[in-house]
């Protein structure tokens, strides 16, 4: 049993994580939050804490940002988008019980003063910008790291923003790259 709180979109969610692993999960049902359920986030945040785990699109990222900025210490699981795409659908009800696995094995949680650690130059110096294949291999990094897609400029923001070292990243980059 995950010590945390989930914090999921939807029933089908629930579902998927249930075959993955044994959490408690509250439903935001999209963003359409009532008092209701924000009040139970809230109530499981300052008790257990939470993990944001939202779908990897855009509609999931509105709704993470909206909870990062209500809930600052909560966690964070991505689970990249192919591993959450299936029957012309994304989301996390998609993903196997291994994809909410692994990404549950990578949470992170935002620092309070994000470092400078990485920059925009270095994603072009490293083929994760400018490229053809730059967004191909910022997916795989950002899914090796457990810090989900982004552009460039979400990319290094949540490079700095989720501690990530200078080693870890050479590792991911070493890793996803022929």
């Amino acid at each position: 049993m995950l010590k945390e709180v989930l914090v999921v979109e939807g029933k089908m969610d629930i579902v998927a994580v249930n075959r993955a692993v044994e959490a408690d999960c509250i439903i935001t049902n999209g963003f359409h939050f009532n008092k209701k359920t924000l009040a139970n986030i809230a109530a499981a945040y300052k008790k257990r804490g939470i993990i944001i785990l939202t779908d990897p699109d855009t509609a999931g990222e509105n709704i993470r940002t909206f909870l990062t900025k209500k809930f600052p210490n909560a966690k964070h699981a991505y689970i990249p988008k192919d591993e959450a795409t299936a029957n012309n659908d994304i989301g996390v009800e998609q993903a196997s019980p291994e994809s909410i696995k692994k990404a549950l094995s990578k949470v992170r949680t935002l620092e309070l003063n994000p470092r400078n650690e990485f920059n925009a130059a270095e994603m072009l110096k490293f083929g994760l910008s400018g490229g053809e294949e730059s967004s191909k291999l910022r997916d795989k990094i950002g899914a090796a790291l457990g810090i989900g897609y982004g552009n460039v400029k979400t990319f290094v923001k949540r490079l700095n923003s989720y501690g990530v070292t200078r080693e870890e990243f050479m590792e991911a980059l070493e890793n996803v790259t022929p």
